[in-house]
């Protein structure tokens, strides 16, 4: 247990530093183009989750997710017990992420972020954006669980660009982003309802996998 719980906190390190310092370099060089800095954003993370999944899927199942963590403790595939130690570690290495990302480009080490991110579009956003990435995990699980990295990175750059949340569907994610008042930050405030949606989208959708594929995915009907 806990090579995994190493293997998620790393991981979710790597994914918030690179989604922050992403966001920070794009800043930097796209001379207040934002979509130019949205661009970099969606490239970088999506590849980075790509890595991430490839190296750490045979560890812990490479989840950096606790909607994705929920997902596989509904499935009885982890203990919640279990899921529980996975949620805690996700959200300490994103933390840790952001503060690495803040001290390579020497912005200040805790710095909140200002940007507010509210409203039922906002919301239904980020319960579409969890609502697929928990379908496409699912899916690609039954059908080709070798693409489950190509096909995350995927749906998370369409994701950036689809949906009016820009795609956090994460809530350990969407926590660490709280605390940089940079291109990829969401106002603390704004953050409870974000994951409530999250979690929500993530139940969805697993109970409706649930429903439509046989008992050699899920372990009850």
């Amino acid at each position: 247990m806990t090579r995994k719980l190493f293997a998620e906190w790393l991981g979710s390190l790597f994914l918030l530093a690179t989604v922050v310092g992403s966001g920070i370099m794009g800043e930097r060089l796209s001379d207040g183009n934002a979509a130019i800095t949205l661009l970099g954003n969606t490239i970088s993370t999506g590849a980075i989750l790509v890595v991430l999944i490839l190296i750490f899927s045979p560890i812990s199942g490479a989840h950096f997710n606790p909607a994705v963590t929920l997902a596989f403790a509904i499935r009885k595939e982890i203990r919640y017990s279990e899921a529980l130690q996975y949620v805690v570690v996700q959200i300490i290495g994103g933390i840790l992420g952001v503060i690495i990302a803040h001290a390579m480009f020497d912005n200040p080490l805790f710095d909140p972020s200002t940007t507010l991110r509210s409203g039922s579009g906002q919301w239904i956003g980020e319960f579409v954006a969890t609502f697929g990435l928990v379908v496409t995990i699912l899916g690609c699980l039954k059908t080709r669980p070798d693409a489950v990295p190509y096909a995350v990175g995927l749906f998370i750059t369409a994701g950036y660009w689809f949906t009016s949340s820009t795609s956090f569907a994460n809530p350990a994610v969407t926590i660490a982003r709280g605390l940089t008042n940079t291109f990829s930050g969401i106002a603390p405030t704004n953050i409870p309802v974000f994951i409530v949606v999250q979690l929500l989208g993530s139940i969805v959708a697993t109970l409706i996998f649930r429903w439509i594929y046989s008992k050699e995915l899920f372990i009850s009907n």
